[in-house]
């Protein structure tokens, strides 16, 4: 008879129904993003549209987080998902509307443009809620013992979402065009929301319910500053994909530098999230067993290498290929850093410090993108990027040399 907890995850209903949930939201997510990038710059032309697009998100994604966080643990976290994941719909359907035909032919490029701004800038406010009640769901779902292999999946899905989503966006939009783009984005969201609203409410984990939002956040705010190796791994994250990450200008370098159609570029997006996909398999299976601190801090730097390379490629399958491998390094990162956040963080505070976390994770993602888009207008496209690669390297190095307690992490 197996023991209870040691079991796979897989096998728990709730949990099943959380990562149908999170890949069919992911993907439509990933979807509405590489259709909306794509459309803005043929709209504009403006490789600096693609930089506003990510700061008007990530403006009310950082602004909101540490509420967020305070409201998630004082919440039933999955009602407050469904309640969120809704509210993302609407603002999708929003979006269609103006990726729509009819749009174009009745409205502006700047009214479209700003257009998608302002419903982006929506989509911020909600995304510093559901992301971070994903997270910190998870520990509500499956025993302590099955956690670790749950963090696997769970990335493992988030990671199949945004390999797979951005290929279908991409060859719907070739053959199909938006508007049946945005409507299987459409019909994703809602599969989704049933999935979440198939799991029974969840008890609330905040034990001090009185305590004031300032004072809460505060707290989780004082907990991620106490614990360095925590600290230093969400810091880590945030500088090198600030200034290493190349995504947010595939458009740019697949028109421009490699000459692709929609589809091609949706492939360039999906071959980092593949090798993501097959190293969180393997360890969803296989854990990591020691030296954990020292694995991510050779993967930050590997996936620094890696943008150099894809910077100075010009040629289709080296850069398909580099992004593989970026993709490896920076699943390995993932699973730590995600690892960290789960097994060491006590379930009231999960929300908070998850929301933290998101701060570090959207300042790095949406922000980076906006420096991305800054780099490239000033520097040019492949001299950005190269730029990037060269900081996250130095970036690893100084953590290596300042933070001896993450490079000496296990657990």
């Amino acid at each position: 008879m197996t023991p209870p907890g040691t079991g796979s995850p897989i096998s728990i209903r709730n949990f099943r129904h959380f990562l149908v949930a999170r890949f069919t939201f992911i993907m439509a997510l990933q979807m509405v993003n590489f259709a909306i990038a794509l459309y803005l710059y043929e709209l504009t032309g403006s490789k600096l549209s693609l930089g506003l697009l990510g700061l008007s998100e990530v403006i009310p994604a950082i602004s909101f987080a540490l509420y967020a966080g305070h409201v998630i643990d004082r919440s039933d976290k999955r009602t407050l998902l469904l309640r969120n994941m809704f509210l993302y719909f609407m603002a999708v359907v929003g979006l269609g509307f103006i990726a729509s035909a009819y749009s174009r032919e009745h409205l502006s490029v700047s009214a479209l443009e700003y257009g998608i701004y302002f419903l982006i800038f929506l989509t911020g406010i909600f995304r510093a809620f559901t992301g971070p009640t994903m997270q910190s769901i998870v520990a509500q779902l499956v025993p302590k013992e099955q956690l670790a292999k749950a963090i696997s999946w769970g990335s493992a899905s988030w990671q199949s979402a945004s390999v797979i989503g951005p290929i279908v966006s991409g060859i719907l939009i070739d053959t199909a065009g938006t508007f049946v783009t945005f409507s299987i984005a459409i019909a994703l969201l809602i599969i989704a929301m049933i999935m979440i609203f198939a799991i029974p409410k969840l008890p609330v984990a905040h034990t001090n319910q009185q305590q004031k939002t300032w004072e809460s956040v505060k707290e989780g705010l004082r907990y991620v500053w106490q614990t360095k190796t925590l600290l230093s791994a969400l810091s880590l994250d945030m500088f090198a994909v600030f200034f290493g990450g190349a995504t947010a200008l595939l458009p740019v370098f697949g028109k421009d530098i490699l000459h692709l159609d929609a589809t091609g570029i949706s492939f360039l997006k999906a071959a980092q999230g593949v090798g993501s996909i097959l190293i969180l398999l393997w360890f969803a299976s296989r854990p990591l067993k020691k030296a954990q601190g020292k694995t991510l801090l050779y993967c930050v730097a590997a996936f620094g290498v890696t943008m150099i390379v894809f910077a100075i490629s010009e040629n289709f399958w080296l850069s398909l290929g580099v992004l593989f491998l970026s993709g490896i390094f920076d699943g390995i990162s993932m699973l730590v850093r995600g690892t960290i956040l789960q097994m060491f963080v006590p379930d009231e505070m999960r929300g908070r410090v998850s929301s933290v976390n998101s701060m570090f994770i959207n300042s790095s993602n949406e922000l980076g993108a906006f420096e991305s888009g800054i780099a490239a207008q000033k520097l040019g496209t492949v001299p950005s990027v190269i730029f990037g690669g060269c900081v996250t390297i130095v970036v690893v190095i100084i953590t290596w040399i300042k933070a001896p307690s993450l490079r000496k992490m296990e657990y």
